[in-house]
């Protein structure tokens, strides 16, 4: 064997010995969630990614919109929903893994309205909303599709408020949509969860929705079938960690037992 051809085989081997040697990619975890996980899932993530050297990335939107894009092969890892009822439909189609889904937090549903008006008010069967639009709109986030508005239109049918706020209904794609037409003075009302209210300074409460009137406000998460990030395993058993229970509760989830 000639000096050439031992120095590059010597080479090679070098070559080889230092790439195997390196420390695997820290790699990334995509997360399709709810859009009013936003502030809790971008504050865990940054927490996680500082804790592991593992990138999140989220997309956000409502339920059943990223519930399509998962059964269309959206190249998901994680999916959070608001809605049991889209976690059921991919766990049938086959597009979760069932033995990794749990329910993570719970919410409440409200009435806000401008940051100005600050009184709050136990709604009933007996609330004059038409009077309270004053012939303005109530933002809802869609009411067939999305949970937010699936939640606010059963909740204002049980009361019987239905019929006559139904011609005023502005929807919206998703519920940061509807809060933001109540933010950006586009409509006097919404119905929104209360961490949506909380997350924005320029809305108030106005009323929460008695539990009865509406099922039960449940965010279920679940490794997509098929993730392709050896991580996103680790990151679903962040979520059920103390910091992450802290940081859904300091933004008004319902964590645990509550």
């Amino acid at each position: 064997m000639s000096d050439v051809l031992r120095r590059i085989l010597f080479i090679l081997a070098s070559v080889l010995c230092a790439t195997a040697c390196l420390p695997a990619a820290a790699g990334q975890i995509t997360v399709f969630a709810a859009a009013s996980l936003k502030e809790a899932i971008d504050e865990i993530s940054a927490d996680f990614t500082r804790a592991t050297g593992v990138e999140v990335a989220a997309s956000y939107a409502g339920s059943s919109a990223l519930a399509r894009q998962i059964e269309f092969g959206a190249p998901a890892d994680v999916f959070l929903s608001a809605s049991t009822e889209w976690m059921d439909h991919l766990e049938h189609n086959n597009r979760i893994e069932p033995t990794t889904r749990f329910d993570l937090v719970g919410n409440r549903l409200v009435l806000i309205g401008p940051a100005a008006q600050t009184a709050a008010f136990e709604i009933s069967a007996n609330t004059n909303l038409l009077h309270m639009l004053a012939g303005g709109r109530l933002a809802m986030a869609l009411t067939d599709a999305v949970p937010a508005g699936i939640y606010g239109k059963t909740a204002l049918q049980r009361l019987g408020l239905w019929e006559g706020v139904a011609p005023m209904v502005a929807q919206t794609d998703n519920v940061r949509a509807a809060l933001s037409l109540v933010s950006l003075g586009a409509a006097p009302l919404g119905i929104v969860y209360a961490t949506d209210a909380q997350a924005d300074q320029n809305v108030s409460l106005r009323a929460t929705f008695p539990p009865h009137t509406h099922p039960p406000i449940i965010y279920p998460v679940a490794l997509v079938k098929g993730a392709k990030s050896p991580q996103a395993q680790a990151f679903l058993d962040y979520l059920t960690g103390d910091a992450a229970d802290k940081v859904f509760a300091d933004l008004g989830f319902l964590v645990g037992a509550e």
